[in-house]
C-alpha cells in the first residue's frame, strides 16, 4: 500500500489482516453489552443470571447452560472469556435497567477463521422477551463482526420449531437459506431439524430490526 492510498475501516483495525474478535462493549443505550469477564463490574449479577437462565424451560430447551449453581456458572464464564482471549468467539452478556440485570446473550464464534464464516447465536432471559432485546443484541453484534473483524458471512442455525429465533433472524436481515434436516441435538435429548439464515457483509441493514 503506497504513502498515498488510504487505510480502509477494517484494515486500520486489522493491520495484519488477522480476523480477531477484540474485546469491546456496545452501548445501545438502555441495553449495554459486555464481554463476559470475571472481572466484569457486573459478575455477580452475571452469575446469578447464568443460574437463573440455565433453570428457564425455553432456555434449558434451545441453549441448555450448564450452570446450575454459581460454581458451573463461573466456570462457563471463563470458557467464553478463553474465547476473547484467543479472538476465536466473542461473547457477550447482555445488561440492561437502573441495576445492569442479566437479560440474555449473544455469542459469536469463527466457523471458518481464514475464510471469513461465523456463526451467530443469542438468548434472552423471561423478562426481556417481547422488548426487542435479542433482535437489538444481534444487529449490533452482527454490525461490529462486520466492521472490525473483517467477516465476510455470518450464519444463524435454530430448531425449526424455534419460532422466537427464527423473527430474530429475520428482523435483523438474515435471509432463509434452507432446512438442515436432524441438525442438531437440543436439551430435550432429540435431533432437531434447523433452519439456517446468513447474512453477508455486502447485504444492506436492515431497516428497521426492531420493529
Amino acid at each position: 500500500m503506497s504513502a498515498s492510498t488510504p487505510m480502509s475501516p477494517v484494515a486500520a483495525q486489522n493491520p495484519a489482516g488477522r480476523r480477531t474478535f477484540a474485546r469491546a462493549a456496545l452501548d445501545l443505550g438502555d441495553v449495554l453489552l459486555r464481554p463476559w469477564a470475571r472481572e466484569a463490574a457486573e459478575l455477580d449479577v452475571m452469575l446469578d443470571g447464568l443460574v437463573a437462565a440455565a433453570a428457564d424451560p425455553l432456555i434449558a430447551r434451545w441453549n441448555p447452560l450448564p450452570a446450575a449453581d454459581r460454581t458451573e456458572a463461573m466456570a462457563w464464564l471463563e470458557l467464553r472469556e478463553g474465547g476473547w482471549d484467543r479472538g476465536d468467539a466473542a461473547s457477550f452478556a447482555v445488561l440492561g435497567g437502573a441495576d445492569r440485570a442479566l437479560l440474555g446473550a449473544v455469542g459469536l464464534r469463527w466457523v471458518d477463521r481464514a475464510d471469513g464464516l461465523a456463526m451467530i447465536g443469542y438468548w434472552t432471559l423471561p423478562a426481556a422477551r417481547g422488548r426487542s432485546v435479542a433482535t437489538r443484541a444481534t444487529g449490533a453484534v452482527t454490525s461490529w463482526a462486520f466492521a472490525t473483524a473483517d467477516a465476510r458471512r455470518i450464519e444463524i442455525a435454530h430448531a425449526v420449531g424455534n419460532e422466537a429465533s427464527c423473527r430474530v433472524a429475520h428482523r435483523c436481515g438474515y435471509l432463509f437459506e434452507g432446512t438442515l434436516r436432524e441438525s442438531y441435538r437440543y436439551g430435550d435429548g432429540a435431533y432437531h431439524d434447523e433452519h439456517l439464515h446468513a447474512r453477508l457483509a455486502a447485504d444492506p441493514e436492515p431497516a428497521n430490526p426492531a420493529a
